[in-house]
């Protein structure tokens, strides 16, 4: 109620809204909740090995962004706490950080303050155990789409972490809460500081807790921005996500071609009367969709422009011009969207309109909202004059907008699209597939009756300006070089005359020019793979009954000999969700479920991959499974059957 009699306060007299009163000034505790993890590396891990190093960087920075996101509970809400004096002081702590920190990152009025920041101890301490069972629940749930690495690293890695962060916050002295807590390790302070360990720093991932870093664009007062094809818009990258390309371009080692073939290839595609292979008798000279709105940009025809409204900044004549221009576009090439509707997303200050200007005049736009805290943007409105259309505007104008959110940091497109729309937003990379998080844009996006949700990821290594003539030109150079390559081995050899000598077979590899062509010998055929061809089904299941035997009775096999009972471990199946021992394997067995060794290695390595991911690294189950794979690969290539 506070606030919303200061916002309609400072509506009235135009003031800038200021919080005051007893809630006081952030920052609120010394240290805040970024020094304390800060210290924490300093103070428990000094000592490790760079890469592991490294590792605690990305579980610190993960967490950071996570207390920076994250919904607090209300303070009616938090049972367990028992005391009075508790539940006052995290009422205090609970309002102070929804006027400062939440509402701010929906509410561009209010100065918005990071959680980590001017937070210290004792919000941290009121929340972290709600907190993290939320955070570990969330990454369990969404185990199944993240890359193996990742998943080693927020399933693995990181409740460890935790463990030792919680040790921290609630023991009665620790020296990571000291406002003078010092490195004892020069060296490794300036290590920690060149990492930039910040809130929000690290460079924009893709996961469930993108925080966006603003430019000045995205602030307050922002009205137009002019867009050119082909800008190089990631030359304001940060030097971590520099860093991180060269060290990909460092693990990446391939045989690079000569630099003369380079160049002489090169100058060959460039010949204008150049043609090769199958292009001299199917051209593939037809131009891409945006080759011709990307020439009339160079020649000045058009122009992109990001447009906005604003209530705290002037707008320029011409900017209100081309948004009341915009509205015309959209009212008139979206009937069925009332023009109330439209007039007020074009011209809410969150909302920005990437507008295609000929003749001075929009003849286009896309209009879209950025939610900056959560990672992802809202196309709501998208529309080319029937006049201008199929002349590959929609493509260009699509193709700015996406490396206008890669230099901002947002990689995730999501919009509504009606039955007209699907085929548009299909071929600009759009999927009816989600794979963001429902929790991510759930309650932020406006939902549409009779329309459906699609989702883009973008590439940050793509300029989407100049994404088609790049592959062309990509293409072009491997077909010359397939055809250069052909030349070389189109030999006319001489005919075998083994035969004729009385020979009656000879072997493949000696067949005159055969190795020349980059045939090689096929590999040797293990005994697993050689009963699978064979198909003895009796034979194989023989073998296999032995090794799973012999598993069984392994001193290590205890924790896996019977299902896992729900009523003892409660949340079991919570997380996995294809569950598998031996007392299942032995049945499959016997119904001769195992056609073939594969099958068999599938659902042994699933019991120990089960374990590793529910179990941490420091318990006996994941003792027990780690030694008893190394066992169980050990007996399969005894017999013959392991191959890998």
């Amino acid at each position: 109620m506070y606030l919303f009699k200061l916002l309609r306060k400072c509506l009235l007299t135009l003031d800038t809204p200021v919080v005051e009163g007893p809630l006081g000034q952030p920052p609120f505790e010394k240290p805040c909740i970024h020094k304390a993890v800060t210290n924490l590396l300093v103070y428990k891990f000094s000592h490790i090995g760079q890469q592991e190093l490294k590792t605690m960087y990305e579980l610190a920075r993960i967490l950071i962004q996570c207390l920076n996101t994250w919904d607090f509970p209300s303070p009616s809400s938090q049972k367990h706490i028992v005391s009075q004096e508790e539940a006052t002081i995290y009422k205090i702590e609970y309002t102070r950080w929804l006027v400062f920190c939440h509402v701010p990152t929906f509410c561009d009025s209010l100065q918005h303050f990071d959680t980590t920041m001017v937070f210290g101890r004792t919000l941290l301490r009121a929340v972290f155990k709600y907190i993290r069972k939320q955070i570990m629940d969330q990454f369990h749930r969404e185990r199944d789409t993240m890359p193996q690495e990742r998943r080693v690293l927020l399933l693995t890695n990181f409740p460890p972490f935790l463990n030792q962060l919680d040790q921290e916050i609630y023991a009665p002295n620790s020296p990571i809460w000291d406002p003078d807590f010092k490195s004892q390790s020069i060296q490794f302070q300036s290590l920690l500081d060149s990492n930039r360990l910040k809130a929000g720093a690290g460079a924009s991932k893709k996961g469930e807790f993108e925080k966006v870093t603003l430019g000045q664009s995205d602030r307050e007062g922002f009205t137009t921005v002019t867009l050119n094809s082909g800008q190089s818009v990631r030359s304001s990258e940060t030097p971590i996500r520099e860093a991180k390309r060269k060290k990909l371009a460092q693990d990446e080692q391939f045989e690079d071609l000569p630099q003369e073939m380079v160049a002489q290839i090169i100058a060959t595609i460039d010949d204008p009367n150049y043609m090769t292979g199958p292009d001299m008798v199917f051209s593939e000279n037809a131009p891409p969709t945006d080759e011709a709105p990307k020439l009339e940009e160079k020649q000045n025809i058009i122009q992109l422009h990001v447009v906005a409204n604003s209530l705290t900044e002037p707008v320029t004549k011409q900017t209100m011009l081309w948004l009341i221009g915009l509205q015309n576009v959209f009212s008139h090439q979206l009937p069925r969207m009332p023009i109330e509707y439209i007039t007020q997303l074009l011209f809410d200050p969150k909302h920005r309109t990437i507008a295609l200007i000929k003749e001075n005049r929009p003849i286009g736009g896309i209009c879209f909202r950025p939610f900056l805290t959560q990672g992802f943007t809202e196309i709501v409105f998208c529309a080319v004059t029937s006049r201008e259309q199929i002349k590959g505007y929609g493509t260009h104008l699509m193709n700015h907008l996406k490396d206008y959110h890669i230099s901002k940091g947002i990689l995730h497109f999501l919009t509504f699209a009606d039955q007209n729309a699907i085929g548009y937003f299909e071929r600009q990379g759009f999927s009816k597939d989600i794979k963001m998080n429902r929790a991510v844009y759930q309650g932020y996006i406006k939902d549409y009756e009779g329309a459906t949700l699609m989702h883009c990821e973008l590439n940050p290594k793509i300029i989407y300006t100049e994404f088609t003539s790049i592959v062309r030109r990509q293409k072009k150079f491997v077909k010359q070089l397939i055809y250069q390559q052909q030349r070389t081995v189109s030999k006319v050899h001489p005919g075998v005359t083994f035969f004729k000598e009385g020979v009656r077979s000879i072997t493949i590899e000696s067949i005159p020019g055969i190795e020349e062509t980059g045939w090689k010998p096929v590999s040797r055929t293990t005994r697993g793979q050689q009963l699978e061809e064979s198909q003895d089904i009796d034979i194989l299941a023989g073998m296999l009954k032995i090794v799973l035997n012999a598993v069984k009775n392994h001193e290590e096999s205890w924790p896996f000999r019977q299902p896992v009972d729900k009523n003892v471990v409660s949340d079991y199946y919570e997380h996995i969700k294809y569950p598998m021992d031996l007392k299942t394997m032995t049945e499959r067995l016997k119904s001769r479920y195992y056609v073939s060794r594969r099958l068999f290695i599938a659902d042994m390595m699933r019991i120990f991959t089960n374990c590793k991911i529910y179990n941490l690294p420091e318990t006996e189950y994941y003792r027990c499974a780690e030694n008893l794979q190394q066992y169980f690969q050990t007996k399969m290539k005894e017999i013959g059957l392991w191959d890998k």
